[in-house]
Formats: C-alpha cells, structure tokens, sequence
C-alpha cells in the first residue's frame, strides 16, 4: 500500500499472476483546519492510517484469496480490536504490571519510568524476533523492503524500474518501524512528568496520553524525512532505522513490480486532483 497526498493505493498480486489496484481517496486538503495543525494532525494521521490500513488489508486477502473466500468487514473489526487489545496489554499492561511490583524498591521517578520505557521495548523486540520467524510474515516484511525501495527510487527521481529501485535500502526514515520507536522513546520523557502512581492509574494514563505521544512523534518523523535533518532528529530516528533490520526483508522482483504499481497509482491520484 502506498499513501499520497490525495489518498491511498493498494495493489495485490492475484493467484494468476496479475496485478489489482484498489484506491482509497483521502485528501488531507480538505481536513478542517485544527486538524492540521503540528501535533494534532499526527493522531488524525494515526486514526485515518489504522481506518485505511484495514481497507488495504481486506481487499488484500479478498484478492489474494484462492478459495474465493471473502473476508467480512466483521472479521476485519474483529481482528482489528484483538489487535489493540494485545498492543495494550503487552506493551501498556505488562511493563507497568512490572514496574507497579519493583517501584517500591526504587525511590527515582524517573528511573521508575526509564525502567518502564526499556521493559516496553525489549517485549517489543522480542515480539518482532518471534514473528519475524514465521514464514507469512518474512513475506510481509520482503513486501515492506519493495515499498521502501520504490518509495526511494521515486524521490531520487529516477524511473521507476524493478533494476532502479532494487539498487536502494530497504530502511527508509520515514517508515512505521521508526515511529514506534519514537512513541516508545518520546513516552519515557513525557510519563516522568506524571509522579510516582499506581498500577492502575498508570494504565490509565498510558492509554489516555497516546494521542499526545503520537503527535510529537510524528512531527519527529516528518523532520527526520527532510533532507539533511538536525543532528538531534538523525540521533532519534538511528534506532528506528536499525530496527527496520527486523521489519523489512530483500524482495524479490515480482515484490518490487507490485510496489510500483501501488506508488505510480497513488502518484496518478496526487496528479489527477491537481
């Protein structure tokens, strides 16, 4: 899947070999106002990429299906709420189950929190290790390093071949890997601001403050996409680029091929509506 200016395109390849496209408008010129402005745009950008990430998903496994089984907007709802619900009890729940039992033992705040921010991404990159070992999933992941790829190739201005795009990195800067992190990283300094709490109220307050996490970190991410971006932007995003080791595979060409049909069908859109 790729996102332009003017919406999102998704292209899959079909049991036979062929290629679909599905587009997806969303023109964030025409959002109200508030809604994008520094900070807060980064949770609208968060919500309309979950919203348009389950729509790209859907149509993939319809597409990709050779049964011909479709999957049901109710099974996507399903699997998307399951989703959120094992993102929060591995990566809000636990840590501070743990952190709830050793804080009495620990009289520095923000020690409390940096114990908590480390405990949030060793069960990350954990997790990612597991996953990354099963086989659909080493897929997923050798899709992502072809969208990468192509994304590159595009903004080097360069045409858009399998040969050329296949000669760029699979990291990329501007990649959800990278954003992650930087909500992991971003929430150790805002949640020592909050005092010493209960388990509880840590939960609580975790949850409640993912919107102001997401906003910081994307705007942190939109600096680091800039060319030649501060020092300090470079030193935040180095780890999210490493970790995109994990996230993202070599692709194969037929990989590359797809991607590029996505990008040019997002770039027609962007075009289209000029």
């Amino acid at each position: 899947m790729m996102r332009g200016r003017r919406g999102a395109a998704t292209a899959v390849r079909r049991p036979d070999g062929s290629i679909s496209v599905n587009t997806i408008p969303l023109d964030i010129s025409k959002r109200p106002r508030l809604l994008s402005l520094p900070f807060i745009r980064g949770t609208v950008a968060l919500i309309e990429s979950l919203t348009v990430g389950m729509q790209a998903l859907m149509y993939s496994a319809n597409e990709a299906s050779e049964e011909g089984e479709q999957l049901k907007p109710g099974e996507m709802a399903l699997s998307l709420v399951a989703a959120i619900g094992l993102f929060i009890l591995l990566f809000i729940a636990l840590p501070n189950l743990i952190v709830g039992w050793l804080q009495r033992s620990i009289a520095s705040v923000v020690l409390v929190n940096l114990l908590e921010g480390l405990l949030r991404m060793g069960i990350f990159l954990i997790y990612l290790a597991a996953i990354s070992r099963l086989k659909d999933i080493q897929r997923v992941f050798a899709y992502h390093g072809a969208e990468h790829k192509t994304i590159a190739a595009w903004e080097a201005g360069v045409e858009l071949t399998v040969e050329n795009a296949r000669r760029y990195a699979c990291a990329h800067p501007r990649c959800g890997t990278n954003f992650l992190l930087l909500v992991m990283l971003v929430s150790i300094l805002v949640y020592s601001l909050l005092g010493r709490q209960t388990v509880l109220m840590r939960i609580v307050t975790r949850i409640a403050l993912l919107p102001v996490l997401a906003g910081i970190s994307y705007e942190v991410l939109k600096l680091a996409g800039r060319p030649n971006p501060p020092a300090i932007i470079r030193w935040l995003s180095a780890p999210g680029m490493a970790l995109q080791s994990l996230t993202t595979r070599e692709p194969d060409d037929s990989m590359i091929e797809v991607a590029i049909v996505s990008l040019k069908a997002a770039i027609e859109m962007d075009n289209a509506a000029v």
